[in-house]
């Protein structure tokens, strides 16, 4: 009797044992809470991040302060061209030498296009988006803007830009350019930038043409002969950087300083983001990549 009863009361004690060993193993008795993640900084001036599907804030800093946007502007370049009734991105496009002397008169980016050359309306969106060619972006403002001349139909593209924004709901964006190459009053903030491309994104088009490392056009000459055009390269340095990595545009400029609205997916989620002024083209990647692990780990 007296040794059953020992037995008894040491598994009782041992039961406690477990049973306290294994309500410390769960947090039972009060774990640490997990250590709260540190809010990056970042060198851009602004920055924005939220969740592509769900439109929640993730980051913001300075995100509805009104900052110049450079190339960032061909966004919405595209946003208009992609919502053209009736669009047909195999209709070619003849490149006139309006286009080459305004590269030359304002020493801007390029898509290196040749005159007298004709080349589908996908293939001035990858030269739009990949290389930055303001060139494309002429031919595009002057191809779907309304007017007898050339001035009146990039007036008229211009106007449809800003009317896309205010039925964005974009209310501190204002276009002045096709490109991003301001005569003073081109101004969008991180926030309303970020929205603009989460909008865009939904164009399967667009989507698969920002995420494109590289790409070669073949373009008719004016002789009916075909041309192999050099190949443009996207000047978005996180599709290689930055694993996930989905687009979307660099831009850069003397007030716009180094500007980068970008977007990635990981395990089913996708963020979307703004960085605007910041100091470099290295720094401005620093900042998206900050954000979106920042936004990752949320």
């Amino acid at each position: 009797m007296i040794t059953g009863i020992k037995g008894t009361r040491v598994r009782r004690a041992a039961a406690v044992v477990i049973t306290t060993g294994a309500m410390i193993a769960t947090g039972a008795l009060g774990a640490a809470p997990a250590q709260a993640l540190t809010v990056p900084t970042i060198a851009a001036k602004g920055g924005y991040v939220m969740n592509n599907g769900t439109a929640a804030k993730l980051y913001g800093k300075a995100e509805n302060t009104k900052l110049p946007t450079g190339s960032t502007t061909k966004i919405m370049t595209a946003k208009v061209v992609l919502t053209q009734a009736n669009l047909n991105l195999d209709a070619k496009v003849t490149i006139q030498k309006a286009y080459s002397d305004y590269i030359v008169a304002n020493n801007a980016s390029s898509a290196r296009l040749i005159v007298g050359d004709k080349v589908t309306v996908r293939q001035l969106l990858y030269g739009l988006m990949l290389p930055s060619g303001c060139d494309a972006a002429y031919a595009l403002a002057d191809k779907f803007g309304t007017g007898t001349t050339r001035a009146a139909r990039v007036k008229s593209f211009i106007s449809k830009m800003n009317s896309k924004a205010s039925q964005l709901g974009l209310t501190n964006t204002h276009f002045d350019s096709f490109d991003g190459i301001s005569n003073g009053s081109n101004y969008s903030t991180p926030k309303d930038l970020t929205k603009l491309a989460s909008s865009t994104m939904k164009s399967s088009t667009f989507k698969t043409i920002v995420k494109t490392k590289s790409y070669t056009a073949k373009t008719v000459t004016k002789t009916g002969s075909t041309r192999t055009m050099a190949a443009w390269t996207n000047t978005n340095g996180l599709l290689s950087s930055y694993s996930g990595t989905i687009g979307v545009k660099t831009g850069s400029g003397a007030q716009a300083k180094y500007c980068l609205v970008f977007a990635a997916t990981r395990n089913g989620k996708t963020v979307i983001g703004t960085v605007l002024a910041s100091t470099s083209i290295t720094a401005r990647e620093s900042d998206a990549k900050k954000l979106m692990n920042y936004a990752f780990a949320r």
